[in-house]
């Protein structure tokens, strides 16, 4: 069997040095490709890895929007998120746009290697809690300003092209939005958002 093939994203040469040391020495034999940027890592030319382990705050495209170029090129490659930022909102958007995973920076290395390890064998990561609590009850639901007015729009109708267009976002972000705001209003569709969120009172 060949040694699994990583791919880490980060823009922070410390991080990607500290963290390859740390899974080389629990992954036994390993290959690593290492890139500062999305943008970088979609150059460069090198064959399909296993996993890759992408940060969301990075110069150029950030993690979250850039997580189309990366399934695009690689869309059956396990993508792990590593992240300071752990808010609820944007792990689960993170999930929703495509990373089979997410674990903190802050996490402890056992926790991160296992997590490889999971994927590796195919396995499922579970959720984080925090994630979960994005998805409240009706009567705890609070929407960001940003997420309402994009509410407002999916109610009129409109595509996520047109969306973009409107509020002047990329159509990544825009997807990003409408799928939390789903996943929030426990709806299956974008027209079962929009009644839900009329029923609600969210939406005149």
């Amino acid at each position: 069997m060949s040694p699994p093939r990583l791919l880490l994203i980060d823009d922070h040469t410390l991080f990607r040095t500290g963290l390859r040391m740390v899974l080389a020495n629990g992954l036994g034999e390993a290959e690593f490709n290492e890139a500062s940027s999305l943008e970088e890592a979609m150059r460069a030319d090198m064959p399909p890895p296993d996993i890759v382990l992408l940060d969301i705050q990075l110069q150029g495209v950030n993690g979250l929007d850039g997580m189309a170029l990366v399934l695009r090129r690689w869309a059956e490659v396990p993508v792990l998120i590593l992240s300071s930022d752990t808010s609820g909102s944007t792990v689960r958007s993170a999930l929703d746009r495509g990373a089979r995973a997410f674990a903190s920076k802050a996490d402890g290395a056992e926790h991160i290697l296992g997590v490889i390890q999971q994927l590796l064998r195919g396995e499922a990561p579970s959720t984080p809690p925090q994630a979960q609590d994005v998805a409240v009850a009706a009567d705890e639901l609070r929407l960001t300003a940003r997420q309402c007015e994009v509410l407002d729009l999916v109610c009129q109708g409109l595509s996520n092209k047109l969306i973009a267009r409107r509020l002047n976002l990329s159509e990544n972000t825009v997807r990003g939005y409408v799928q939390s705001l789903l996943v929030a209003l426990n709806a299956a569709s974008r027209s079962q958002a929009a009644f839900e969120a009329r029923r609600r009172g969210l939406i005149a």
